[in-house]
């Protein structure tokens, strides 16, 4: 048994050509010629080491990577899937009390008044529950 680490391209694709794998759900996968194969387990069989070798998912992926591999990231199904905005140019923007004055017109009159009045004196024992300071 030889570590992970150690491995070449070539004992990886030869891993690749008798590999199976029947289990679903790999989030990360190594692309061996034609096939998409699970990237942790298809290292972990390369150097012939049992499957609770302790080398893990992004080391198996950095290894891969190292040897000139593709690796791919499979979102779990749940997951939501963010949109990249474009950051808006600093004319675009304004000035940081423009920011802030945009974001605080969006908060209900209702809500402004659970805004205890002494809250900028008295911050640390809203948030932490220190003694008030009353001055």
């Amino acid at each position: 048994m030889r570590s992970p680490k150690e491995l070449t391209r070539a004992e990886i694709v030869r891993a690749a050509i008798h590999f199976r794998w029947t289990r679903k759900g790999a989030k990360w996968t190594v692309i061996v010629g034609e096939r998409e194969l699970p990237a942790r387990p298809l290292v972990l069989e390369a150097a012939g080491v049992p499957p609770n070798d302790p080398i893990n998912s992004h080391q198996a992926v950095e290894i891969l990577r190292r040897l000139g591999f593709e690796t791919r990231y499979a979102k779990d199904q749940g997951e939501m899937e963010i949109e990249e905005k474009e950051e808006p140019s600093e004319k675009e923007s304004g000035s940081i009390l423009e920011m802030v004055s945009a974001v605080t017109r969006e908060v209900p009159e209702h809500e402004w008044e659970r805004v205890p009045a002494d809250l900028s004196r008295n911050v640390d024992h809203y948030l932490y529950g220190s003694k008030r300071t009353d001055q």
